[in-house]
This record gives structure tokens, sequence and C-alpha cells, in this order.
């Protein structure tokens, strides 16, 4: 493997002829499906720099990167993005599945968790100089919401897709 740069967070790599991007002192990644006892899935929505846009996406984040937390766990992490981003705590956690996002540009592997008897805690938002919206959308109008904000220029991860396909179920 040949290091072709790197920054504080990101590392490309030359591996086996291919060019990729692999995150640097992070163990896994975790993307939530969260759905409130009301009946309403948890989305959030903040600009990300490398789109130039803001996303709709599912709660999300990494896992062992934050000082004295190496060793934490997929739930562990789950439990600190979800309060964080959305303001609600989850008392269990469902495995639900785990791939590849983008395997033709980053080693990143997602976790997808269902967070399972919601608690509102707080307001959500973020952490540090996070700025995220968070939005509890009717399951029943999710689909329809998304593809309303898809029309007036909002980017929507795929993923919230596959978390609606697991949420309904």
């Amino acid at each position: 493997m040949e290091v072709l740069g790197q920054g504080r967070f990101l590392k490309l790599v030359r591996r086996r002829g291919w060019e990729l991007a692999e995150r640097r002192g992070v163990r896994a990644i975790v993307v939530l499906v969260a759905v409130t006892p009301g009946g309403e899935l948890l989305l959030v929505e903040q600009h990300r720099e490398a789109v130039e846009s803001a996303v709709l996406e599912l709660p999300a984040g990494l896992v062992g990167d934050e000082d004295g937390n190496a060793d934490e766990s997929l739930e562990q992490a789950a439990s600190r993005e979800l309060l964080e981003e959305t303001g609600w705590q989850a008392r269990s956690w469902e495995r639900l599945s785990a791939g590849p996002p983008s395997s033709g540009l980053s080693s990143e592997v997602v976790t997808l968790l269902r967070a399972r008897d919601l608690e509102r805690r707080g307001a959500g938002g973020g952490a540090g100089d996070e700025r995220i919206t968070v939005h509890e959308v009717p399951l029943a109008a999710v689909a329809d919401w998304l593809r309303a904000r898809e029309a007036s220029g909002t980017l929507v991860d795929p993923k919230v897709w596959a978390g609606l396909w697991f949420a309904e179920r």
C-alpha cells in the first residue's frame, strides 16, 4: 500500500492499483433507523461540504473517533450519536445490515442499527459546530415527503430509503 496523501481525518492510498480513501482514527460507522413512539422516522439534515448542499440523512456517526472512546461498541456510538443529533435516546439496538456505501471510493463499512424503545431527552442538533436540523416525519408520509424535498433540490442520502424499508417492517 502506498500513501498518496493524508489529512487530519482522511488518508488517500493506492492499493493494488486502486486509489481509495480511508478514515483515520475510526473503527466503524453506524447509521441509525429510529422511529419515535408516535410513529415518526427520525431524519437529520445538514450541509455537506463534499457535495456543497444540504443532505437529508438518517442519524449516523463514527465509532471510536473521540478521545478516550477508541474501544466503544457500535451500540455505545449509536446511543451517543442519536442523542447528540436528534435528542432521542434508545433503550436497545438491533443490527439490521452492514456493507460498504461507496465500495469503489472508500474502505468504509457502515452498520445499520434499529433503535428500540425511544425516549426524548433533548433537542438534538449536533455537537460542537454541527448544525443539524431534526425532522420527525410520519412513516406513512415519508416517501412523499422525501420526493417533495428532492424535487425542491435537497439531496437525499440513498441509505434513507434503505432505512425506510427496515422501518416499515
